[in-house]
């Protein structure tokens, strides 16, 4: 269970960073106003800043997405690179063998899974006050996460993020007479529509609706943890929160016969990316934002804003951002701290953003440019921001491999073979086991 999570959100990292590209720069250094702007400044010393990953990233896909950008910005500044190849270069080896990296960057959860344990976190709180990122400027849910799950310090910066919208295939839509989604709907809302949705026609069974419930799970719109801070203890059966989310997604759409024999059926939860994209016989999918330019050029579709719980309008998922942290074995953390405060930089961000990647910054200048360069420009990309960001609860490094013993069990209740009751109890179980095996 453990090691389909992290296949699955490796998968979205990777997927994430593949459609950023970097942006072009000039100057011999950077300095930033306090407003995101960065000016020219005198040639930065010598030094050399070594970023490394153990998400799949390859040197060619970190160069085009940072590595290129930054050695244009900092032509004194030597960037490297380090990434996890196969089982070489996996965080234990790097550690083991003293190899110094001066930046790690993963995604949340990850982050702390693999940062934490090794003791190898650096608290940037001062070299953020003297190199004067503002951090008002951030998304807050952003920066209070990670203010959260690194006891009040900050041992990293975002630098790109994401979230869920839901998207729904317009041609489904129009076949069987039905009025598309709209931004700020209730998940009763589009209940009724699912059904009205789903159903068979010319022989083909069509769905009305579909979960992939790892990354509901992780980045779910209650801010419900996986464990307690205080006592480390799985949350599945203590936080009632549960209740209402397994409730809401994963018992109300099964009991629309259609989406319950859809699950029962199903042989991969992956089957979901084939049924929407390929044979388009599922109407709507929750998904990360981010999904939007991997979509087929002769498919009619768009997206609108997750829909909400109740009591939570205008509530959308918690953020899933990437974290870039400077390391306790830094050579030249000033240096480091530079080259990040550039990535956070409103051009930096523009960049991304205009590629179809989440910016971190609340600019909403920045902001409108979301998916300007991509090859779906004209889809609805604000809806990832219509809604405000789900607060982001305590993570801490057992987060991961917790919750996907969670989803596995979700997904058990949506395909009929067990009952929520006895999905969150064996849940519970199966949880204090791999806690308790993590903790040797």
């Amino acid at each position: 269970m453990k090691h389909r999570l992290k296949i699955g959100f490796i998968g979205l990292t990777v997927f994430v960073i593949s459609f950023l590209t970097a942006c072009s720069g000039n100057g011999s250094g950077t300095g930033n106003n306090g407003d995101g702007s960065v000016t020219k400044t005198t040639p930065a010393e010598p030094s050399e800043v070594i970023f490394y990953t153990n998400n799949g990233t390859t040197e060619e896909l970190f160069n085009s997405s940072f590595g290129d950008a930054l050695r244009k910005k900092f032509p004194n500044y030597t960037i490297k690179f380090i990434g996890r190849v196969g089982q070489s270069n996996n965080m234990p080896e790097m550690v083991a063998t003293n190899t110094r990296f001066d930046i790690y960057y993963s995604s949340i959860g990850n982050f702390e899974n693999n940062m934490f344990p090794y003791n190898i976190q650096y608290d940037m709180t001062d070299l953020i006050k003297k190199h004067k990122v503002d951090l008002t400027r951030f998304e807050p849910a952003i920066i209070d996460g990670i203010v959260k799950s690194s006891g009040g310090k900050l041992y990293a910066l975002p630098v790109f993020t994401d979230t869920l919208v839901l998207y729904y295939n317009k041609s489904l839509f129009n076949k069987f007479n039905v009025p598309y989604p709209k931004d700020g709907m209730s998940w009763d809302e589009i209940l009724e529509l699912a059904r009205k949705l789903t159903q068979v026609d010319g022989g083909i069974k069509y769905t009305g609706l579909t979960f992939i419930p790892v990354y509901t799970f992780f980045m779910n719109p209650l801010s419900i943890p996986a464990v307690e801070e205080a006592t480390g203890k799985p949350t599945i059966n203590t936080d009632a929160r549960w209740e209402t989310f397994f409730q809401t997604l994963a018992i109300n759409p099964t009991e629309i016969s259609g989406i319950r024999d859809y699950y029962a059926n199903m042989k991969s939860i992956l089957e979901i990316i084939d049924g929407f994209q390929k044979t388009e016989t599922i109407a709507m999918v929750p998904y990360v934002a981010g999904w939007a330019n991997s979509m087929p050029d002769n498919m009619d579709w768009d997206m609108v804003t997750l829909p909400s719980f109740k009591g939570q309008t205008g509530i959308s998922a918690q953020p899933y951002s990437y974290y870039f942290g400077i390391t306790n074995m830094a050579k030249d953390k000033d240096a480091a701290m530079e080259v990040l405060n550039y990535l956070v930089s409103d051009e930096m961000q523009t960049t991304l953003a205009k590629r179809g990647s989440l910016p971190v910054i609340k600019s909403t200048d920045v902001r409108n440019t979301l998916g300007k360069d991509s090859k779906y420009k004209d889809k609805h990309w604000q809806a990832a921001f219509a809604n405000k960001f789900a607060p982001v609860p305590y993570k801490g490094i057992y987060e991961v491999p917790v919750l996907a013993i969670y989803a596995d069990y979700a997904t058990k209740v949506m395909r009929g073979d067990m009952d929520v009751n006895t999905a969150r109890r064996l849940a519970e179980e199966a949880a204090i086991k791999t806690l308790a095996e993590l903790k040797k």
